[in-house]
């Protein structure tokens, strides 16, 4: 929690800060020659049969964040005057998902194909006459150097339609590019319509596209559905160009990485892995020390300070922001959480949208719960949680404790087994410690209560009454000693003999 009270990972401004906050790493313009406004069409409405998921195959997330963001990201670093997104189904989860982005929802409706989504944005692009940037929100690892490059040929060569293909060793599931003997392009066959012949081409559709508006639009209204899948092909626009003579090309991507679709389980899980492994790349190249950058889990949204330490299978989540000269230890999860400079965490702790200031540390096996704050320089130690706490400078609590709904100022200590009673079955309650209090060890303080500066707390107490300053408080039974008693029961119980318990003869 924020010393003003507001844990700022919370409630909707978190929603907001975890979908919404991209870095604008790359927004110049780029190579592109004199300024181009596009629009950019976003296709989102597929069902996604295969991932045999009841959830809407954009929605789901890749490195922390829903895929249907990533296209989102990359046609707001491009030069989009409008970005047009295409939906169906589950079209009000991805509409939440896209709130406060710089986009319009389209509802196709009853999906009728690709073309069909397209033709879609008619209305809203009625008086757009620029090229129209067609992507696809099931391929994340396209870059926006390779988009740029599209547009940048559809630019230079006064294209009417220039699209990007790419060439797979095993190019099952793709389109097929068809060109003639010269190298001109024919057409694009989709898998299922073609030919033995054509199906053992390699050069492939990747879905990307730019098409100045009035084609587009006066193209897609000649598709048919006279195909195998009864669909209105987008990619038969290619083929009306040719018939019309229109001026078209292509730009080959130069990785095929960058266009792999995710129709399946398996291939989210392999386009998850190239993503983190870019995330670990990028970090490398900013001044962060992975040890182990196959076991270390950054998601996208992530930031990291240079000369940052990480050690082998930790977990940062969120949009969680870690600053410099930190030291993060193995089999640590950290989610939505701010770390400031030189901030250390040992090993095996889950930290949780918490806010940890310079120089504090945590840790090992500490859990800190959603509205944990630490002060410069408080600690936090072995078997250790913490909820909606506020933890004073140079504070520390170091072994098996439990702090919640707290308030604890500077320089306290809090004594190995205290435990923080806030929650009365029915309500929580708050527990407030000024500065420069003792707390000794297997200590209870019952909520609400309030311990004075610099008071000291007797080990063994149970506190349910206000502490006042510079007073010793000690909220314990009087000890009683019953010499022999533990003898006598276990002789009635037949544990010992008689002859056991007799006095030794000095």
């Amino acid at each position: 929690m924020h010393p003003n009270g507001h844990n700022e990972f919370s409630g909707e401004r978190y929603q907001q800060q975890y979908y919404h906050k991209f870095p604008n790493r790359d927004s110049d313009p780029g190579p592109m020659g004199a300024k181009m406004t596009i629009a950019t069409v976003i296709l989102a409405a597929g069902l996604g049969k295969r991932m045999k998921s009841k959830r809407a195959k954009v929605l789901h997330p890749i490195a922390g964040r829903p895929m249907i963001l990533y296209s989102v990201e990359a046609a707001r670093r491009l030069p989009s005057d409008k970005i047009l997104v295409v939906v169906a189904h589950q079209a009000e989860a991805v509409k939440q998902v896209l709130e406060g982005q710089p986009t319009q929802i389209i509802h196709q409706g009853r999906p009728l194909g690709t073309g069909h989504a397209v033709l879609q944005t008619q209305a809203a692009l009625a008086n757009f006459p620029g090229p129209v940037l067609i992507l696809n929100a099931d391929v994340p690892l396209i870059k926006v150097e390779t988009i740029r490059s599209m547009l940048k040929t559809h630019q230079d060569h006064d294209n009417e339609l220039t699209l990007l293909t790419g060439r797979f060793s095993d190019p099952k599931g793709y389109g097929r590019v068809i060109r003639n003997p010269a190298g001109d392009l024919l057409s694009i066959v989709e898998e299922a319509d073609a030919t033995p012949a054509q199906r053992a081409l390699r050069e492939i559709n990747t879905g990307f596209y730019v098409a100045n508006a009035p084609f587009l639009f006066s193209a897609l209204k000649e598709l048919t559905s006279d195909n195998s899948q009864h669909e209105y092909y987008l990619t038969d626009i290619v083929q009306i160009a040719v018939r019309q003579g229109l001026k078209l090309g292509a730009v080959e991507v130069p990785d095929s990485e960058e266009v792999m679709g995710i129709n399946t389980r398996e291939d989210l899980a392999r386009i998850e892995r190239a993503v983190r492994g870019r995330i670990a790349e990028r970090h490398l190249s900013e001044g962060v020390t992975l040890l182990d950058p196959a076991s270390t889990w950054i998601d996208a949204d992530v930031t990291i300070g240079r000369d940052t330490l990480i050690y082998p299978n930790v977990y940062l989540e969120g949009s969680s922001r870690i600053g410099e000269d930190c030291v993060i230890h193995s089999h640590t999860r950290i989610n939505n959480c701010r770390l400031e400079t030189a901030v250390t965490v040992l090993d095996s702790c889950v930290l949780n949208e918490s806010v940890l200031e310079e120089g504090a540390t945590v840790g090992p096996f500490a859990h800190l719960r959603p509205g944990t704050f630490l002060h410069k320089g408080a600690k936090i130690g072995n078997f250790v949680e913490v909820k909606k706490t506020e933890m004073g400078e140079k504070s520390k609590a170091n072994h098996l404790t439990y702090l919640g709904d707290a308030t604890i100022g500077k320089e306290v200590n809090i004594g190995a087994g205290t435990i923080i009673c806030n929650y009365d079955g029915v309500h929580k309650h708050k527990t407030i410690i000024e500065d420069h209090v003792f707390v000794g060890s297997d200590t209870q303080l019952v909520a609400p209560v309030r311990i004075g500066r610099g008071a000291v707390i007797g080990a063994g107490s149970t506190i349910t009454q206000d502490v006042p300053p510079d007073s010793l408080a000690v909220g314990r039974a009087k000890q009683e000693i019953k010499k022999n008693w533990a003898k006598r029961k276990k002789k009635a119980k037949g544990i010992i003999k008689e002859e056991m318990v007799k006095p030794r003869k000095e």
